[in-house]
């Protein structure tokens, strides 16, 4: 049987992590996102006892969620059935190669009425590289070979928490926009990130250097801002359901309301 080609070398997303580590990691996005999931969480009226994160990189997690089991982005997760309040998927669910899987095996980890959170990079992520690296390539070699990670859209990430049985689902994302006075300098944060190119269908050879001083350049002259610098957007998107249990908010049964939508609105616009 013929297997399907991997969207993600493992191997080479390992050891990029490993060689952002030994370069001292650039994690503001994870930083700034954590700091989000301190706000949430305050929102939520519960305290939590028992969190497991799912990340690549502990610090800023840890400091938010002290004592919490940190788990490697795996295939199969480390989390024991039915032993958390509350998991988080952080920054990881991008590269995972089933992450319906991913979201599935997070709420098993789950107690009923336990929550679930997942912050990610989604569909808009890195959208100025992709175009220059398409535009210089396409120019300079006549083809096209793959260099940024394809993302999910808000509405089909969305549409995960439910195929993985969450209740009460909701999705919702934050454009970040980052500031750079020269575009290479994205670059070396994006290998700091451990975030740089981990496709199986990569070409393995370095990008020539003429692609890159041309995607370089034409960075400069379409993303710049009045002062020079260049932007780089990183779309964060937000996926939070819920273990089903008996005490959550549940829609009507279809046909029981009292009245009609129709009689509503009248006596409202009659009053």
């Amino acid at each position: 049987m013929t297997q399907s080609p991997r969207l993600t070398d493992r191997t080479a997303l390992l050891r990029h992590r490993a060689r952002a580590r030994s370069l001292g990691p650039e994690l503001f996005l994870h930083d700034d996102a954590a700091v989000d999931l301190q706000e949430r969480l305050n929102e939520v009226n519960r305290t939590f006892t028992s969190a497991a994160v799912v990340t690549p990189f502990l610090q800023p997690w840890a400091e938010i969620l002290p004592g919490a089991k940190i788990v490697a982005d795996e295939e199969v997760l480390d989390l024991a059935p039915g032993a958390h309040d509350l998991v988080v998927h952080a920054m990881c669910l991008h590269w995972a190669e089933d992450p319906v899987g991913q979201i599935v095996q997070c709420a098993r980890a789950l107690r009923p009425d336990g929550l679930f959170i997942a912050v990610l990079f989604g569909g808009q992520t890195l959208s100025e590289l992709r175009a220059v690296l398409a535009e210089a390539e396409v120019e300079l070699t006549g083809g096209l070979s793959p260099r940024v990670l394809p993302m999910g859209e808000i509405r089909d990430l969305g549409a995960l928490l439910q195929r993985a049985g969450l209740a009460l689902p909701v999705a919702d994302s934050l454009l970040r926009r980052v500031s750079y006075g020269d575009p290479l300098r994205l670059l070396h944060d994006l290998r700091a990130m451990g975030e740089t190119n981990a496709l199986g269908a990569r070409r393995r050879q370095f990008t020539p250097r003429a692609v890159l001083l041309q995607a370089l350049a034409r960075y400069a002259q379409h993303f710049s801002d009045a002062e020079g610098r260049v932007r780089a957007s990183f779309d964060m998107v937000w996926l939070t359901g819920w273990k089903p249990h008996e005490s959550q908010q549940k829609p009507l049964r279809p046909g029981s309301a009292a009245c009609s939508l129709t009689e509503v609105l009248g006596k409202t616009s009659q009053g």
